[in-house]
């Protein structure tokens, strides 16, 4: 039997490459050969924040790139990422069929290109993989419930929820009063709850559009994958399930691979391909803290704040009265600064207030971080691999939502699961103290987050639902007739 050969294809950002790693070590620990495709720019950053030998792959698993079309000039600005899906949606299948067809042109010891894994925003590779008769798999990177919600935004323009009405409809009330009812799988829902690309007035808005496209194109994939695991969604994925049969959950990723720095085949552990520079040093900053005594805030890969909110937190988690650990990306706030936006009084004060009690870094080595015994709140975007990383680890959350799936990751968090708060979308720092403290004293969060870690450990374990769906996953790979394909 031939050696199946799957070729995984990322958007280029942290929130699609690291997961969608995850998954390509995993299959290449159970013995596929695996190709990993990123974009140039994404290879070139991976190159410079992590040295070659994170892209140079091992035996069986290679990394290759293909241009994302987009110029030196369009990436200067930072809200590119319109320009940069509609690069992609333009300009990558060309050079992308030219790679399929390069690893299929019998080089020695590459076998034939079996199947292909792409992620949201990527469908031009399940595009190519249909024209070349090759079995697809689409890898959803947020929730069940997330994308059963987008999977009905159509249905929302139809019946006039979306597109709002006007201006004023984004801050009057609308999104936090109206229900939504009806959706497969999914309780009522505010309308503020749903994806922020229903936060529009134009009816062509590029953002909404492109998600009921991609959401339809994942449905027509030979089968699908979620970072997520039974227990978690059960409602949400029953209802997908009945719509789409070959769904793998097979979260929480991380949980799957060796941790703590052990080696796996493709010489890397269960973190991903780092955008950014990671400062390992805050963990030895963590050893000194008190058990369950530290606030860990990270607002992910993409979020961009004001210098006004910046300094908001920032007093905000002091006045919380905890060792607090903070990462602050280089791009973090809008206009750029970094660390140096920080208030010039808030070090000062600080620091002479509560020293040794405070960290900053400009990125961490999250999931062990979260898995510190130190840890005790998360303050959080509310980005679907965050909140399944720190499910896993059992530590409660303070929700910032603001972007795509983020509103409907924090209502699972905060309404639905009972391991978090919300925070509003206009920072205050006396709020952040309060929730911050309040999250740190509840006992009944902790018991929550206790609960669903155990949860996750079983999904992962042997016989454990996330396991015999990864275990089932590499039995399609590896079968003489791959995966069905999915009639058009």
């Amino acid at each position: 039997m031939a050696r199946p050969h799957v070729v995984v294809v990322p958007y280029p950002g942290a929130g699609n490459i690291n997961p969608a790693l995850q998954l390509a070590k995993l299959l290449h620990r159970h013995g596929a050969y695996v190709t990993f495709v990123n974009t140039e720019h994404s290879h070139r950053v991976v190159q410079g924040t992590e040295g070659a030998a994170a892209v140079r792959g091992r035996d069986g698993f290679r990394f290759e790139a293909i241009p994302d079309g987009l110029s030196d000039a369009d990436r200067a600005k930072q809200d590119y990422g319109a320009s940069l899906a509609a690069s992609i949606i333009s300009r990558c299948a060309t050079p992308f069929r030219a790679l399929v067809s390069g690893l299929n042109g019998g080089e020695p010891g590459v076998p034939r290109v079996t199947c292909v894994v792409a992620t949201l925003l990527m469908s031009f590779a399940l595009d190519v993989a249909r024209e070349l008769g090759i079995p697809t798999m689409a890898f959803w990177t947020t929730s069940a419930a997330s994308l059963m919600a987008d999977m009905r935004l159509k249905e929302l323009e139809e019946k006039g929820y979306v597109p709002l009405k006007d201006e004023s409809y984004m801050t009057n009330g609308y999104l936090e009063t109206t229900v939504v009812d009806g959706i497969p799988g999914l309780p009522p829902m505010m309308l503020g709850d749903f994806s922020s690309f229903l936060r529009t007035t134009d009816p062509d808005d590029f953002c909404l559009q492109l998600i009921v496209s991609e959401t339809s194109n994942c449905a027509r994939a030979d089968a699908l994958v979620l970072n997520t695991f039974d227990s978690l969604e059960a409602d949400a994925l029953t209802a997908l399930r009945a719509e789409h049969p070959r769904i793998y959950t097979v979260g929480p990723l991380g949980s799957l691979l060796p941790r703590d720095g052990a080696e796996d085949s493709t010489g890397g552990d269960s973190t991903g391909l780092s955008l950014w520079k990671q400062d390992a040093e805050c963990l030895a900053w963590l050893d000194t803290q008190a058990p369950g005594s530290v606030v860990y805030a990270n607002f992910g890969s993409m979020t961009v704040v004001t210098s006004e909110q910046l300094a908001e937190f920032a007093w905000g988690l002091a006045a919380s009265g905890h060792p607090f650990l903070w990462s602050i990306r280089d791009d973090l706030i809008r206009g750029g600064g970094g660390l140096a936006a920080l208030p010039p009084a808030f070090a000062a004060e600080t620091t002479a207030a509560v020293a040794g009690r405070w960290r900053v870094a400009s990125w961490c080595p999250q999931e062990r971080v979260l898995r510190h015994p130190a840890l005790g709140c998360f303050v959080t975007h509310s980005g679907w691999n965050s909140t399944t990383e720190s499910l896993a680890a059992g530590v409660p959350m303070a929700c910032w939502p603001g972007f795509a799936d983020q509103y409907t990751n924090c209502r699972c968090v905060c309404e639905a699961r009972g391991v978090g708060v919300r925070l509003d979308a206009e920072v205050r720092r006396e709020q952040v103290a309060q929730r911050v403290r309040e999250v740190m004293a509840s006992d009944e969060m902790r018991r929550n987050a206790a609960r669903w870690r155990a949860e996750a450990a079983a999904a992962t374990g042997p016989g454990g639902s996330s396991h015999d769906n990864l275990l089932a996953m590499v039995t399609a790979l590896t079968a003489d007739q791959p995966i069905p394909l999915n009639p058009e």
